[in-house]
C-alpha cells in the first residue's frame, strides 16, 4: 500500500523551491514520535493546532475595538484566517513550504490575551516576569495546551511562531513570510473595519496610500502582497523600495490615527483594572485555578500560573469572572 505522507514528501522536491523548507528536513519534535503515514509533519502541526482549544478562543478575542457592535469586525480568529490565507499565497508564489507558512500563521496568536494589546500590556505591568504575546503563543503550544502536554510541533513550526513580531537571523522563508503577512494583514483590516466604524473617513485616508495601494481593502492587500512576491528572491524576502516606503507611512499612520485613537480606544483604560484584581484574586487563591494548573503552580509557582490563566480568557470570560468575583448579584427577598 502506498503511502501518502511520503508521496508528498517526494513531491515536495519538485514544488518546493531550493530555499523552501522539505518537510522531511525538518528538525523535528522536542518528543520524538512516529510519523503519520498520510500526513507530513507540518501538516500535522496544522490540524493540532486548529483542533486545540486555544484556537478556539481566539474568535471571541478583540483584535482592535473591544466589544464592538457589528459582525464583522474582525477578532482574533478572523485576523488569524487571513494571515494564512496571506501566507499560503506567499509561499505558493515563492515555491516555500505553504504547508508550514499555515502553520506558523495559524499558531502566530494563541498566546494573544483578552481585550488585545491592551491585555498584553496590563499582564506585562501586571506580572513580575513580564508579558509578550509571541512568547505565550510558543508557552501555549509548548505546555500548556492538551492539558499540560502541549501540542510537540515542529521546531520550524515553533520558531515561525514564536518570531512572528521580531525576526532572527536564522529563520526559515516561511517564518518571514508569516511575519510579513502578519503585518500586511493587520495594517489592511484594522484599516477596513476602522472606515467601518466610522472612526476614520476612507476620502481621509493619506494620499500616499491610496495611490499606491489602492482605495479598497482587497486592492491594498493585492497590491502590497504583489510587490512583495516580485521583489523576493534568493531566499529573501522584500519589497521594493518604493513600496517598503509606502508599508512604513501606512504601519506609522495606523499607530497615530487608529491605534491611538480615543474614539477607538476610550475603553481601554479600564481593562488594566480588570486584569489586575484577577490576577490578584487567582494568586492569594491558587485553589480557584483550574486543576490543569496545578502542575505549573507546582513547577513555576502560582504567580506563572495565574498569568496563563487569565491570558487564556476570551474577553466575555474575563469580564464574566471578574463579574463573579467582584460585582454583588442582585437578591430578592422571598
Amino acid at each position: 500500500m502506498s503511502c501518502p505522507r511520503v508521496e508528498r514528501e517526494q513531491a515536495e522536491q519538485f514544488i518546493i523551491g531550493p530555499y523552501g523548507m522539505l518537510s522531511r528536513n525538518s528538525r523535528g519534535r522536542m518528543s520524538p514520535e512516529p510519523e503519520c503515514n498520510i500526513r507530513t509533519c507540518f501538516q500535522r502541526d496544522i490540524d493540532r493546532i486548529t483542533h486545540s482549544k486555544s484556537f478556539r478562543r481566539l474568535k471571541h478575542k478583540t483584535q482592535v475595538f473591544l466589544q464592538p457592535e457589528g459582525d464583522h469586525y474582525r477578532t482574533r480568529l478572523t485576523h488569524t484566517l487571513e494571515v494564512s490565507r496571506l501566507a499560503r499565497t506567499v509561499a505558493r508564489a515563492l515555491k516555500l513550504n505553504e504547508d508550514l507558512a499555515e502553520a506558523a500563521a495559524l499558531g502566530h496568536d494563541l498566546g494573544h490575551t483578552p481585550f488585545g494589546h491592551a491585555g498584553e500590556r496590563a499582564l506585562n505591568k501586571i506580572y513580575s516576569g513580564g508579558f509578550k504575546h509571541y512568547e505565550q503563543s510558543l508557552r501555549v503550544v509548548d505546555i500548556l495546551e492538551r492539558d499540560g502536554r502541549g501540542l510537540n510541533l515542529c521546531y520550524e513550526t515553533r520558531m515561525g511562531i514564536l518570531h512572528h513580531t521580531h525576526g532572527q537571523a536564522d529563520d526559515t522563508p516561511e517564518a518571514v513570510a508569516v511575519r510579513l503577512c502578519d503585518r500586511i494583514a493587520y495594517i489592511n483590516h484594522d484599516l477596513d473595519d476602522s472606515i467601518r466604524a466610522g472612526i476614520i473617513k476612507a476620502e481621509k485616508v493619506p494620499e500616499l496610500i491610496r495611490k499606491n495601494c489602492g482605495e479598497r481593502n482587497s486592492e491594498r492587500i493585492n497590491s502590497l502582497l504583489t510587490d512583495l512576491i516580485e521583489n523576493s528572491a534568493g531566499g529573501k524576502l522584500q519589497m521594493s523600495p518604493k513600496m517598503q516606503e509606502v508599508f512604513d507611512f501606512f504601519h506609522s499612520y495606523m499607530y497615530s490615527d487608529v491605534y491611538t485613537n480615543p474614539l477607538a480606544k476610550g475603553e481601554e483604560s479600564k481593562v488594566e483594572g480588570i486584569l489586575e484584581r484577577l490576577y490578584e484574586h487567582y494568586v492569594l487563591h491558587p485553589e480557584l485555578l483550574p486543576e490543569d494548573f496545578c502542575g505549573i503552580i507546582d513547577n513555576e509557582g502560582v504567580e506563572r500560573a495565574a498569568c496563563d490563566y487569565i491570558s487564556g480568557m476570551t474577553d466575555g470570560y474575563a469580564m464574566e469572572k471578574y463579574g463573579e468575583l467582584f460585582i454583588p448579584f442582585a437578591w430578592t427577598v422571598k
